[in-house]
């Protein structure tokens, strides 16, 4: 994972909205060329891409925007200091949710499979603590409450860790690249055996 932040695209539209940082120093937080920075602002790059607040993420403070807003040539530097850090032996024990919190959990599951489709209900299920029930009700829209549903980001929530997002996310990419590699696999095989099967067929 790079020092960047997750969403950076997003991220970076955030910041062309709201800050008065230089292109490049949007860029080189966000890992884009500088190019792409100008695009985004000209309204030619990320179209339909929705703004990712960082400080809400916990990925900037407020500080350091205003610190870089003064000083163009200082680099913003990514925070971490609201991530969680997941020690080995917590990792067996059952998720808790404060019963405050309980009530965004369909909101939460309701942005991730908005956003992202790719990862799977199991996933889902475990970063926020619900279950692959609910998850697959919300995604088939089938869920009794679900118009009243508002998608809500889980990290925001406090829900998860920007941390857990971030791996779930790169795990469930891992396992669609898997997926599309041997889909192609069986689907050259198929063809294969269909060519060599209609080469007999003209033989006979």
């Amino acid at each position: 994972m790079s020092d960047g932040p997750f969403m950076p695209k997003a991220t970076a539209v955030w910041l062309v909205e709201n800050t008065t940082l230089t292109f490049k120093q949007i860029a080189n937080f966000c890992n884009l060329h500088e190019l792409e920075v100008k695009g985004i602002a000209d309204g030619d790059v990320a179209k339909g891409i929705k703004a990712y607040n960082p400080i809400l993420a916990g990925q900037l403070t407020r500080d350091e925007i205003n610190l870089c807003s003064e000083n163009h040539e200082r680099p913003l530097n990514l925070s971490r200091k609201n991530q969680e850090i997941v020690v080995s032996s917590e990792r067996k024990k059952s998720k808790y949710t404060p019963i405050s919190k309980r009530k965004d959990r369909p909101d939460a599951v309701l942005w991730l499979v908005k956003n992202f489709p790719q990862l799977s209900d199991g996933q889902i299920a475990k970063m926020v603590g619900s279950t692959k029930g609910t998850v697959a009700l919300i995604r088939d829209r089938t869920y009794w409450n679900f118009s009243s549903l508002s998608a809500k980001d889980p990290v925001i929530l406090s829900l998860c860790s920007q941390l857990q997002f971030e791996k779930a996310v790169e795990k469930a990419d891992r396992r669609v690249k898997r997926e599309k590699k041997l889909k192609e696999k069986e689907k050259k095989l198929q063809e294969k055996e269909s060519a060599a099967a209609k080469d007999t067929s003209e033989i006979n």
